[in-house]
């Protein structure tokens, strides 16, 4: 008895979808108990289910850090302030965080995936450099930690070399962390379906459907693509042989929790 609500997710890459309904009361408007949703995911059997308790997939963080140097002739590097390669010496140094900061034990990723200065000429030191990039962790005192150590080693590098530092870091999607009893109730389901590995390991993607199990216990589970191309690779193509799989499981997770009494 009950109802189930079905969600459409909108935004989920990068805009937050799922937090917009939740400030929108989606969770008072349907009177939501619990959420549960699945992800489609390549190197997974064709069908198959994987998920574990606590921290499937990571939080994300976004950072961008502008230095404003000197510009100057590229032969007279002692007349400029050279950016570009304090901007260098920031992006090494910035992965000693990962592995001289955290605790081996617990994962994080640092990756600055933009390098970007205001001259295109070879024969000009650059006067401003931009550094985009994210970080993940499954962890949220390891996230508060590269947080504060960014932004220690990004001003201390750049004071160092006479740069002037600007940084922008944001907070993202939290770290998907699924309740242990939904996820009991998850395999319990998935169980019934096909086959189910209960332990698998975490990934350091990201998803907003974080955001709905911060407001109430849920699961996010696993429904296998087979040997496809990656998620956001140009070549990935959805198997529609998964699909009775995935709908097979809503529906018996449909039964499982709203149980007809009477």
């Amino acid at each position: 008895d009950g109802k189930a609500a079905v969600i459409f997710q909108p935004a989920e890459e990068g805009g937050a979808g799922a937090k917009a309904m939740i400030d929108d009361g989606l969770v008072t408007r349907f009177n939501i108990d619990e959420f549960y949703g699945i992800h489609n995911m390549p190197g997974i059997e064709t069908g198959k289910f994987a998920i574990r308790p606590g921290p499937l997939m990571a939080s994300a963080d976004r950072f961008k850090i502008i230095l404003t140097g000197k510009g100057g002739h590229a032969a007279m590097p002692h007349l400029a302030v050279d950016t570009t390669l304090v901007a260098a010496q920031i992006l090494v140094n910035l992965n000693l965080i990962v592995s001289r900061s955290i605790d081996p034990l617990k994962r994080v990723v640092v990756t600055a995936g933009t390098f970007k200065t205001d001259s295109s000429a070879l024969n000009v030191i650059a006067n401003t450099v931009e550094l985009e990039g994210s970080v993940r962790s499954l962890d949220e005192d390891m996230r508060d930690l590269v947080q504060e150590r960014l932004q220690q080693v990004a001003e201390g590098t750049a004071a160092a070399n006479q740069c002037e530092i600007t940084i922008e870091y944001e907070r993202g999607y939290p770290i998907t962390d699924n309740n242990e009893d939904a996820t009991h109730h998850a395999i319990s389901v998935a169980s019934s379906v096909s086959e189910v590995d209960t332990d698998t390991p975490p990934i350091m993607p990201s998803e907003d459907f974080s955001y709905m199990l911060m407001e109430k216990p849920g699961a996010f589970i696993f429904l296998g693509n087979g040997d496809s191309q990656m998620l956001h690779n140009p070549e990935y193509i959805f198997d529609d042989e998964a699909i009775p799989f995935g709908s097979s499981w809503y529906a018996g997770m449909v039964e499982e929790r709203l149980p007809i009494t009477g």
